[in-house]
């Protein structure tokens, strides 16, 4: 316990979850599920027994400072990194990582995102125990695998060594976010499943992937002196050396040592509206609400309004309808893929409504 580690990334803004993820309040800041603990709070309740609560440290957003330390006020300052801009999950993941090792070498690190939804969170620990184990002992690259339920084309794929008894299995191929005929044939052939975006490894391995991997990132984070009042100008210095990429992309894609340990933990990423409706308990007309409604001949919407305001629908079927702060959103849910436009157009009206 005294060398594991806990990064929370929790610098995104959560686009497709618009109205309700907003730049200035992102979904992770959010009570989503109604549990009275924001995603990102319990994010941390679920991972507070696997490391010292010293370990545990916050990747975001310079612009969500104060709203992590409101969340999260066990944390310290230095707990806490602020990104000075976003520049997708290496440079981040790099962060965090540089930061860690340059206090324990011998670090074993966790990094998850805080906006994912696990239902069956003491399995999901002893999955994480697996992981560990196995990154104390080799340097190796090891991610959560879950078994795809359909032929989704925004998570990454993983091929796996199906004849191995081992609980770690050694990845044979990664494939991020394929085309749908490549996702329906990954399916098909039973032996791929999705990538978490949950990740272990020790601080030695993630350090050789970057060096070798993405050289410029481990050029920009290697010198830094964190820990220090020189970490934050630093730091200004150290992001333009980096390019906007996923650790997805960057590095598991590349990497020879990467491993997946399959987990049924009930998982969902909770990136879109039908996510959230999917994993949601369901009226006897199948509709998922928060909100004060009356609804007449509505079946299979998703109703998420002020509490404040009394909200009256009558002959909606399957659709999202989605309130918060200034903006209203009415959207059928197999037309969910079109939020992403929406943000766009409502951009060029005013930074208020985005």
């Amino acid at each position: 316990m005294q060398h594991t580690y806990v990064v929370i990334m929790a610098g995104g803004v959560g686009t497709r979850f618009w109205p309700f993820s907003r730049q200035s309040y992102p979904k992770q800041f959010h009570d989503v599920l109604g549990t009275g603990r924001t995603m990102l709070q319990m994010t941390y309740d679920r991972l507070a027994g696997i490391c010292l609560p010293e370990n545990v440290y916050v990747v975001t957003s310079l612009e969500y400072r104060d709203l992590t330390r409101q969340q999260l006020p066990e944390l310290s300052d230095h707990q806490i990194l602020l990104e000075p801009s976003r520049r997708n999950t290496a440079p981040c993941i790099a962060y965090a990582s540089y930061k860690i090792a340059s206090k324990d070498p011998e670090a074993n690190i966790i990094v998850t995102p805080a906006d994912h939804l696990i239902l069956k969170e003491q399995v999901f620990l002893d999955r994480l125990k697996v992981a560990l184990e196995a990154t104390e002992k080799s340097d190796i690259l090891v991610t959560l695998g879950i078994t795809p339920t359909r032929p989704d084309t925004g998570y990454g794929y993983i091929q796996f060594d199906y004849s191995s008894t081992s609980d770690v299995k050694r990845v044979k191929t990664f494939t991020e976010k394929p085309h749908l005929e490549l996702a329906q044939a990954f399916l098909e052939s039973g032996d791929y499943v999705w990538n978490a975006g949950i990740f272990v490894w020790n601080a030695r391995a993630i350090r050789q992937a970057f060096e070798l991997h993405l050289p410029e990132m481990d050029e920009a984070f290697r010198d830094l002196t964190f820990y220090s009042n020189d970490e934050s100008p630093s730091l200004l210095r150290a992001y333009p050396q980096c390019r906007s990429i996923s650790i997805d992309n960057g590095i598991m894609e590349k990497a020879q040592n990467v491993y997946v340990v399959l987990s049924d933990i009930g998982w969902s990423d909770l990136g879109t509206w039908k996510s959230l409706y999917e994993v949601s308990s369901q009226d006897e007309n199948g509709n998922v609400i928060d909100g004060h409604t009356m609804l007449q001949d509505t079946r299979g919407c998703i109703i998420k309004t002020p509490k404040e305001r009394l909200v009256v629908i009558k002959g909606l079927e399957n659709y999202i309808v989605a309130e918060f702060d200034n903006v209203l959103l009415v959207c059928p849910k197999d037309q969910e893929q079109k939020v992403k436009e929406f943000v766009s157009d409502a951009g060029k009206r005013g930074s208020e409504f985005v």
